[in-house]
């Protein structure tokens, strides 16, 4: 792993904006893949997201963001100039943590299927685990867990576990026997969205999640709300799809979610029909900072919510803004 460097003074991020030193980024001294050094070819500084997962390779006039992978399927993705041109024509939103406070229920899988994995039924995740197994894809979370916890054990075996437990588990929510509050809608979220659809704006929802995790999800909330069927609600759902398992036919969705840009862009571009020269009335509403990164690198503005891992992973400086409600996101807008 590169070596990180405290920064300790504001820096510009090309298409971003400004970076201090109290926002949680770090600098390191190269690209963790070797091929930019601060001072060679161009590269006047090297930034990288606290968590560490997303690095930023900043030259005079530009930037590029390179994407770390568990899976050893890494990506380099230009930085597009990020700003916010009114009126809005659509509103793109996460759905765990944003739309729907279940985060804690899907980091229980997780721990679940670790317990599983060592085969004791007493494991409990750490407080410092949680940047890392919320906001990307399954495998990804279930990957770190396999390396800090069990290295014995590989990402398949995991998967198998996971799930076992999702499967089980959903059924039980669905039959109404389920963990209580599993899935429980943002407050607020109600108001908005039909305060959106007052403004004539098209809303998108955009989620890691696997369909079989997200759709049960998607229809416990709106029938918490009384909202009907979000099928009809929605102008565009896009899931990361549907796993591989042996067997079946699986979706792209694994090696490509947040924090890569793929879902936004899909979402607005074929699910919504915006084209990308009318990106820049387009938002994202995330809480997590993978969210961030991935509405930020597919050319929107991001806007983030109070009570995800935003602060926590260091990506508050790619926020356009950054709202403790949803009345407060209906003011920027």
């Amino acid at each position: 792993m590169t070596t990180t460097i405290p920064l300790t003074e504001n820096i510009i991020l090309p298409g971003i904006g400004p970076v201090t030193p109290e926002s949680g980024m770090l600098l390191l001294e190269c690209c963790s893949d070797g091929r930019h050094y601060p001072g060679k070819n161009g590269v006047y500084n090297v930034l990288a997201t606290g968590d560490l997962k997303v690095e930023f390779i900043l030259f005079e006039d530009h930037a590029i963001a390179y994407i770390n992978s568990a899976m050893g399927y890494p990506a380099y993705y230009p930085v597009p100039e990020i700003c916010l041109d009114t009126p809005v024509k659509a509103v793109l939103m996460d759905l765990d943590g944003t739309t729907v406070h279940s985060e804690h229920f899907w980091i229980w899988i997780i721990e679940k299927t670790t317990a599983s994995l060592l085969n004791n039924p007493a494991f409990e995740l750490e407080d410092s685990d949680v940047p890392f197994v919320s906001g990307h894809s399954v495998s990804e979370h279930l990957k770190y867990c396999c390396s800090k916890y069990c290295p014995d054990k590989s990402v398949e075996e995991a998967r198998k576990w996971y799930f076992k437990h999702t499967n089980f588990e959903m059924n039980e929510i669905m039959e109404g026997r389920g963990k209580k509050n599993a899935f429980t809608p943002s407050p607020g979220i109600k108001d908005f969205l039909y305060s959106l659809k007052d403004l004539n704006v098209k809303i998108g929802l955009v989620t890691s999640g696997l369909y079989e995790k997200a759709w049960p999800e998607i229809l416990d909330a709106f029938k918490t709300l009384g909202m009907g069927d979000p099928k009809e609600f929605y102008d565009a759902i896009i899931t990361a799809g549907h796993a591989i398992r042996h067997g079946e036919p699986g979706t792209l969705g694994e090696l490509s979610p947040k924090p890569h840009p793929w879902l936004y862009a899909e979402t607005a571009r074929v699910g919504l029909g915006i084209p990308a020269e009318e990106r820049h009335q387009v938002v994202g509403i995330e809480d997590s900072g993978a969210g961030i990164v991935s509405i930020a690198l597919a050319g929107f503005a991001p806007i983030g919510i109070a009570g995800g891992n935003i602060i926590e992973c260091g990506t508050v400086p790619l926020c356009h803004s950054f709202a403790n409600t949803f009345e407060d996101i209906l003011q920027i807008l």
